[in-house]
C-alpha cells in the first residue's frame, strides 16, 4: 500500500541556477546555426533552444507537492566535495570546471554548455546522490529519489557531454564505495539514451554491475552495443540491451525479467541505484513506454533492493524533457517506492476495443 515505505526525495533550488539559452549572446552560434542546418535538411522551419532547463524540475516538484505521495518526505540536497568528485573524475578536469565558476561558455559542441551558475548546480546534483547514498546506508530512509539537474550519465572522467557535467549517479556510487566501503554496486539505467559516461567510468571495475536499457544506435550517443560487456578485471559487469525505437513497456520489462534479474542474483549487491530517466516514455518520442511501465520497472528494481541489500534503493533523475511527463513519471515511479504495487499491464487501446465491441454486439445480434 502507498506509504507503507518511507521515502526521501533530494531536491535542492541551486540546480535551478544552471541556466544555458542558446539565444543568449555569449554563446557561439554553431550550435544554432548547426541545428538549424539539420531542421532545414528535415524541411522544418524551427528555432533550436536549450532544452535541459530548470522547468523539468520544478514541474516534479510542483506536482509533488500539488499531489503528495504518502510515505515521501523532502529534504535539501548538498555540494559534492573535490574529493567526492575526483573519485570519477580527473582532477584536471574537475579544476577546468571550476575555472567556470561565474562564466558562460559552450563546453562542447555536443550539447553541453554552462552559465554562471550552472557549476554551483551540478555540485548540488552530484552531492544530492551523495547524501542519498548517505540516507540509505545510515538508515534514515528506505529509499531516495533526487530531482536534481544537470543529468550526469553521459560525462565520462574527463569530459562534459550530453548535457551532463559530472556523473551523478558514478560519484554516488563511488561515495558508496569508499565511505560505506559497499562491495558491490548496482546501477541500472533506464533512460532512453544510453549511459556512456557510466559504462566508461566503471568498464573494468568489477563490483559496479553496469546495467542499461536504451534505443540502440545510431540514436544518440550511439553506444551500448550489446558486445560491450566491460574490460579487464571489469569484464562481464557490464550488460547492455540495445532495442529498437517502437519497444516498450512488455520488451523493457522482459529485458529486467530475463537478464537483469539473473544478473542481480549472480552479482548480489550491497546498494542498488538507477539512473532514472524518464525519456522513454512514448511522448517523448525515443521509445514507446506508459507510466505504468516505469511503475513496473521500479517494482522490479525495488524487489532487488529487498532481496539483496535491505532495500537500499536510490534513485536520481536523467533525461525526460517533456515537463508534465517527466513530473508524473517520476510521480509514478514514487508511488511504488513508498510500497504500492504496479497495475498489471496491458496493450493500450485493448481494453477499450473489448468494451466498444460489447456495446456493439446487441446491434449485431438484433440482425440475425
Amino acid at each position: 500500500m502507498i506509504g507503507d515505505r518511507d521515502v526521501t526525495v533530494f531536491y535542492d533550488e541551486r540546480v535551478l541556477l544552471h541556466r544555458p539559452e542558446a539565444a543568449e549572446p555569449f554563446l557561439p552560434g554553431r550550435m544554432n546555426s548547426r541545428v538549424r542546418h539539420i531542421l532545414e535538411g528535415l524541411g522544418m522551419e524551427a528555432k533550436w533552444s536549450y532544452p535541459e532547463h530548470p522547468g523539468r524540475v520544478t514541474a516534479v516538484n510542483d506536482l509533488l507537492h500539488a499531489e503528495p505521495v504518502p510515505g515521501v518526505r523532502f529534504e535539501t540536497g548538498r555540494a559534492a566535495t573535490m574529493g567526492q568528485l575526483q573519485r570519477v573524475h580527473t582532477a584536471s578536469y574537475v579544476e577546468s570546471l571550476h575555472h567556470l565558476r561565474g562564466k558562460q561558455a559552450w563546453l562542447d559542441v555536443d550539447t553541453t554548455a554552462v552559465s554562471a551558475g550552472s557549476l554551483e548546480a551540478a555540485e548540488v546534483a552530484a552531492g544530492s546522490v551523495v547524501a542519498a547514498v548517505d540516507a540509505v546506508f545510515e538508515k534514515r530512509t528506505g529509499s531516495a529519489f533526487v530531482v536534481s539537474r544537470p543529468p550526469g550519465h553521459h560525462a565520462n572522467a574527463v569530459r562534459a557531454r550530453g548535457f551532463c557535467l559530472f556523473n551523478n549517479i558514478a560519484v554516488g556510487a563511488a561515495h558508496a564505495q569508499a565511505h560505506w566501503e559497499a562491495e558491490r554496486v548496482l546501477i541500472v539505467d533506464w533512460d532512453a539514451h544510453h549511459g556512456n559516461g557510466t559504462q566508461d567510468i566503471f568498464a573494468a571495475d568489477p563490483n559496479v554491475l553496469f546495467f542499461d536499457t536504451h534505443r540502440a544506435a545510431p540514436f544518440y550517443p550511439g553506444t551500448g552495443h550489446m558486445d560491450n560487456v566491460g574490460e579487464g578485471l571489469g569484464e562481464g559487469t557490464t550488460v547492455n540491451v540495445p532495442l529498437p525505437g517502437d519497444a516498450g513497456d512488455l520488451a523493457m520489462i522482459r529485458a529486467f525479467e530475463d537478464i537483469l534479474v539473473p544478473a542481480a542474483e549472480w552479482f548480489k549487491p550491497d546498494l542498488v541505484m538507477v539512473s532514472a530517466g524518464m525519456d522513454a516514455h512514448i511522448n517523448e518520442m525515443c521509445l514507446t513506454m506508459t507510466f505504468d511501465g516505469f511503475s513496473a520497472l521500479t517494482g522490479i528494481v525495488q524487489s532487488l533492493a529487498d532481496t539483496y541489500c535491505e532495500g537500499r534503493l536510490v534513485m536520481a533523475l536523467e533525461g525526460g524533457y517533456n515537463p508534465e511527463t517527466l513530473a508524473r513519471c517520476t510521480r509514478t515511479t514514487l508511488e511504488v517506492m513508498a510500497g504500492g504495487s504496479p497495475p498489471p499491464l496491458r496493450e493500450p487501446g485493448v481494453a477499450e476495443v473489448a468494451e466498444i465491441a460489447e456495446f456493439h454486439r446487441s446491434a449485431f445480434a438484433d440482425m440475425e
